[in-house]
C-alpha cells in the first residue's frame, strides 16, 4: 500500500505539468509511476505466491486476494492516467485546470487515508479485529467515505464543467478529459473499496 501511494502522489504533478505545457516532465512522471506500478505489482505477486493454501490464516485467504486486488487496481490507474497524459499532449483549458488539480489532491487523499486504515492491520490482528481498536479503525473508515464522496463531488462538478465548455473544444480531447476524470474519481472510489475490506473483516 506504501508503494501504491507513492504512484499516486505523483498524479497531481502530471496535470500541473500539463498546465505547465512541459511534456518532457510528463514522461518523466509517467515512467517514475510506471516503476513504482511494476514495484508494487512484484510485492503483490510475492504475496500471493507466499499464501498459505492449507494453514489456517487470522483472516480469510479470499478476503485478503480481493484486499490485494483492490489496491492493485488504485496503482493500475494511476498509470493509466500518466500514460494516456504522455502519450498524447494534452492542453489543459483554463476552466478545467482548478477542478482538475483540486479533484487529483482530493483522490490523492482518498489513498492516503485507506493506506493509514491498512497500517492498522497488525494493531487489528493482534486484538482479533475486535475492542477499541476495531472502533478506531470503523471512524477511520468512515472518514475515508466522506473523503470519497468529496471526490464524487468534485468529478461531478468537472465532468459538468466539460460538458459546458465542450463546444470550444478538439471532440477527442472532451472524450479524452473525460476519461481523465473517470480515472481520477476511480482512485478514490478504489481507495474507499480497500477500507470496505478491512471494515468487512472486522465484520467477520
Amino acid at each position: 500500500m506504501r508503494v501504491v501511494c507513492q504512484c499516486v502522489h505523483e498524479v497531481p504533478a502530471l496535470f500541473e505539468a500539463s498546465i505547465a505545457e512541459d511534456q518532457q516532465k510528463v514522461v518523466a512522471l509517467n515512467n517514475t509511476i510506471s516503476e513504482y506500478e511494476s514495484a508494487a505489482d512484484a510485492i503483490k505477486n510475492k504475496l500471493r505466491d507466499h499464501l498459505p493454501n492449507t494453514l489456517f490464516l487470522p483472516v480469510n485467504r479470499t478476503d485478503l486476494l480481493q484486499l490485494l486486488h483492490t489496491q492493485d487496481a488504485i496503482a493500475d490507474t494511476a498509470e493509466d492516467i500518466s500514460g494516456l497524459m504522455a502519450s498524447r499532449t494534452m492542453d489543459v483549458p483554463e476552466v478545467l485546470r482548478e477542478p482538475l488539480l483540486a479533484l487529483a489532491h482530493r483522490s490523492v487523499d482518498a489513498c492516503d487515508q485507506s493506506a493509514k486504515i491498512i497500517e492498522e492491520l497488525d494493531e487489528l490482528l493482534a486484538v482479533g479485529f475486535q475492542g477499541q481498536e476495531a472502533s478506531r479503525v470503523e471512524d477511520m473508515v468512515k472518514t475515508l467515505s466522506m473523503v470519497e464522496s468529496e471526490t464524487d463531488e468534485l468529478g461531478q462538478h468537472l465532468v459538468r464543467t466539460l460538458f459546458e465548455h465542450e463546444d470550444s473544444m478538439n471532440p477527442v480531447s472532451v472524450m479524452l478529459w473525460y476519461q481523465l476524470i473517470k480515472w481520477l474519481g476511480d482512485i478514490g472510489d478504489y481507495a474507499e473499496n480497500v477500507g470496505d475490506r478491512i471494515r468487512l473483516l472486522i465484520a467477520r
